[in-house]
């Protein structure tokens, strides 16, 4: 036998061999599809989808979050913004309590107080100055009703001041038995004042007024002078009042500093009206008295 015909009868033999054996039979999933079905209907089985296994605490690694250096910054400047942005609001609406720098309603009371309370004065001060008595300087005067009692009342509730002219006044009272207290009152006041009984009215008393004189006008003129210093001091304490208020709503952001500014401006212009309008009282007042 050749050499070929042996290689062939070996090659022979091993492939029938190779075809006899049967395959190994590996456990594969069956699938079961309907050609019917949509790719969302088809069915899988549990035991084709592959199974990962849950990671266990021991196999976790936890995280702890802290603040770096770059967050710190962003919310220092965020913190920042935020307290610019409450300042520019607080500024814009009036600061929390509504605070207005342009309320002046306090210092216009203050001053109309002191220059109401300067012309009452010096009406007061025409008796001994001007020549002319002022009726209600008399019915100011305190009456002592009962002898050897302190209790006393005012002269305008038993009697009434009419005046007679520039030089005279008539005091009317209500009883018989008043006209020697009210007598006593006048005589022992410092207005240098006699009253006579009226020949016609037992009732009446008659007050001449005294021309007045050099000493009488000069001592005029210096109450009203200190008159005068009340009132300006009255106005004074009344700026300084609103003066720290502006102040106050500066320290405490409440106001913008450009209107805190305007509202101390206008302050100054009422303050120096108000100085200027206290000498003009004094002034026409002094001279009335001098002229008399």
């Amino acid at each position: 036998m050749s050499l070929a015909t042996r290689r062939y009868i070996s090659t022979t033999t091993k492939t029938s061999k190779c075809l006899s054996c049967p395959l190994p039979i590996t456990n594969r999933p069956i699938y079961s599809i309907n050609i019917n079905q949509t790719p969302s209907q088809l069915q899988i089985p549990a035991s084709a989808t592959p199974r990962i296994p849950k990671p266990t605490l021991t196999q976790l690694q936890r995280h702890t979050f802290t603040t770096s250096a770059i967050l710190s910054k962003k919310k220092d400047k965020n913190k920042r913004n935020d307290d610019a942005d409450s300042s520019l609001t607080a500024a814009t609406t009036g600061g929390a309590g509504g605070a207005d720098p342009f309320d002046f309603i306090q210092l216009q009371a203050g001053i109309s107080d002191a220059l109401t309370r300067l012309k009452e004065d010096l009406q007061k001060l025409r008796s001994g100055g001007g020549g002319r008595l002022n009726p209600e300087v008399i019915e100011q005067l305190r009456v002592n009703l009962v002898k050897g009692s302190n209790e006393t009342v005012r002269l305008s509730e038993v009697a009434q001041v009419v005046p007679k002219g520039g030089r005279a006044v008539a005091i009317i009272v209500g009883e018989e038995d008043l006209i020697k207290p009210v007598n006593s009152a006048i005589i022992s006041s410092n207005l240098s004042l006699t009253p006579q009984p009226d020949a016609h009215n037992p009732l009446q008393l008659n007050v001449p007024i005294p021309p007045p004189t050099k000493e009488s006008r000069d001592q005029a003129v210096k109450a009203a002078k200190g008159a005068m210093d009340k009132a300006a001091n009255a106005v004074r304490s009344a700026r300084a009042a609103i003066h720290k208020k502006l102040q106050d709503m500066q320290k405490r952001k409440e106001a913008r500093p450009d209107d805190i500014r305007k509202a101390h401006d206008q302050m100054e212009k009422l303050v120096e009206k108000a100085q200027k309008d206290v000498k003009d009282t004094f002034e026409a007042a002094r001279k009335g008295m001098e002229q008399a």
